[in-house]
């Protein structure tokens, strides 16, 4: 894949506007606790992103369908750059506020509405289909790697202040947009289609015509939605393990790690067979890891679940993504990947949502472990309603319909 140039200048734009990303999300996460003390608050956190990026998704799918897929993320970097900078000047001036982040944070969800699906899509005019499983792991490596990074190094940069933390997000989002300039491929000239409902809505009837794509998207929503523990980490790293906003830094990075050594080893030694069958296994050992952290009080033995946690989850990202990308013709990707990112993307905040209200209902641990058991349902009632995903074989046999 790193003969292909397209694919590097991709491979670096992506590890980037993931860094700063992340780092945005360590900084707000911990000052909203901070100003509040409030479970909830940190819930809601992730609901203000995800309600813009729910109601624009569609729509942004067909942005990326009919606009060049590389300057509309390029748009998407700097909106998050001007959002970052914001919220350094007002911590920086002392008018910040939960109600001025939350507003803030709205933008955020909007700008990355519009940026996953045409980050998607883009991908696979880089590199050659027969490589694109191989791709997609290195892809997914890219963004691991950012989460590694990300995190810890926002963690180190809010002991300098809040400030100089967002100031820094601002930086490299103008970074990534900058590397985003230099990604060159040829491009299949598009019609200028309006934006229909039909149109808007294509990409879901697309999906839900498709019964293993549907499965392994409504699978993996499902489980993110139950098993949205990083929404408490914050909780945990103060109140249960009580290592502060360096070890957060840290819990945040495990689940990265280990999705990036399952990333790497799947771009090099991709699955052969039954990958139908090994997404399921995955998505179990993912609700077991979540019940095993959730109990955890030993910093050891959370970091390892947490790892396990996420190299299960690498293995699931891959199939589905390899899935969609190769089942799917070139004019319906931005489409298709947008209602990906509407049920996986918009999942990541909404379960934010349901672990910071649950936690406020139940209890932290309680609502983490009762999320991992719900995990584990969902993947017996799911190999029951989804045969035809339980019976995919071959990745690479996968074919554009």
């Amino acid at each position: 894949m790193f003969g292909h140039p397209a694919f590097v200048y991709f491979w670096f734009t992506r590890v980037a506007s993931i860094v700063a990303y992340q780092m945005l999300t360590i900084a707000v996460g911990w000052q909203v606790y901070a100003l509040t003390s409030s479970t909830l608050d940190l819930g809601l956190v992730g609901l203000v992103q995800f309600v813009p990026a729910f109601a624009l998704l569609l729509l942004a799918g067909h942005v990326a369908d009919r606009f060049d897929r590389r300057r509309v993320v390029r748009v998407c970097q700097c909106v998050q750059a001007l959002v970052a900078a914001g919220l350094a000047a007002g911590s920086a001036m002392g008018w910040i506020n939960e109600h001025a982040i939350f507003a803030l944070v709205f933008a955020v969800g909007a700008a990355r509405a519009f940026e996953n699906p045409a980050m998607q899509s883009l991908l696979p005019a880089l590199v050659p289909s027969r490589i694109l499983p191989r791709a997609v792991a290195s892809s997914a490596s890219a963004a691991q790697t950012a989460i590694i990074v990300g995190p810890a190094a926002g963690g180190l940069l809010y002991v300098a202040g809040p400030s100089f933390a967002y100031g820094t997000c601002a930086v490299v989002f103008v970074v990534a947009a900058v590397l985003n300039g230099f990604i060159r491929h040829e491009q299949v000239p598009r019609k200028g289609e309006p934006a229909t409902l039909r149109s808007v809505f294509a990409g879901l009837t697309f999906i839900r015509s498709r019964q293993a794509m549907m499965g392994a998207i409504t699978l993996d929503m499902v489980a993110v939605l139950l098993g949205g523990a990083t929404a408490l980490l914050p909780v945990y790293a103060r109140d249960i393990l009580h290592i502060g906003p360096w070890g957060l830094g840290l819990l945040r990075s495990a689940t990265a790690v280990g999705a990036l050594t399952m990333a790497l080893y799947l771009a090099r030694r991709p699955l052969q067979r039954h990958a139908g069958r090994t997404m399921f296994i995955a998505v179990a050992v993912f609700g077991a890891a979540t019940i095993v952290f959730g109990l955890s009080r030993s910093f050891a033995l959370s970091f390892a679940a947490l790892l396990v946690l996420g190299a299960s989850d690498m293995i699931s990202v891959v199939v589905r993504a390899s899935l969609i990308q190769l089942s799917t013709p070139d004019a319906m990707r931005g489409r298709v990947a947008a209602v990906n990112a509407m049920f996986i993307g918009t999942s990541n905040q909404l379960g934010e949502f349901e672990s910071g209200a649950t936690a406020a209902l139940l209890g932290t641990v309680p609502s983490v472990v009762v999320g991992g058991i719900g995990t584990l349902l969902v993947v017996l009632l799911g190999v029951r309603i989804f045969p035809q995903l339980v019976r995919i074989d071959r990745l690479d046999s996968l074919r554009p319909s």
